[in-house]
């Protein structure tokens, strides 16, 4: 008799524990995610000028935001694509997507479609590019960009 009461008790409180974990768990996400990308600070990872990275290929980059203000720097590094040296350098960030990385922050500044119809456009040279950042290998000496487009 002893066994199912305790058995009992012990089931009535792991439901509760789980009826608390769940409560926490909706109040956590509670879909506020755009509102909360929108206000994020802006933290650069590089100033005008800067020099990153070391390697022994060299490419310049620049970053024009929403405002049209370009910020460049030169890149040093080891890495066979673009892609590959702006991420480890943490330059850019995005999400892997059907047709590789869709870059969603470029020098902490965040273009997100979802939110306000922004996105990261590539540059190659001064030409938009026809492929991905993440599959574009680096030509020494060429200028890659980013910029805000709508």
């Amino acid at each position: 008799m002893k066994m199912k009461r305790m058995k009992k008790a012990l089931s009535i409180i792991l439901c509760m524990v789980l009826i608390v974990a769940m409560a926490l768990f909706t109040t956590a996400c509670n879909g506020n995610a755009k509102e909360n990308a929108a206000q994020e600070s802006i933290v650069a990872v590089f100033q005008d000028g800067d020099v990153l990275g070391e390697g022994s290929t060299t490419f310049k980059f620049a970053v024009v935001d929403k405002e049209g203000k370009e910020t460049a720097c030169e890149i040093h590094t080891d890495e066979k694509t673009v892609g590959a040296a702006l991420l480890k350098l943490g330059v850019i960030e995005g999400e892997e997507g059907p047709y590789g990385l869709y870059v969603k922050k470029v020098n902490g500044i965040t273009a997100d479609y979802d939110v306000d119809s922004t996105y990261w456009a590539f540059y190659i040279d001064g030409e938009y590019g026809m492929t991905g950042v993440d599959v574009t290998d680096i030509v020494e000496g060429s200028n890659y960009a980013f910029k805000v487009e709508k």
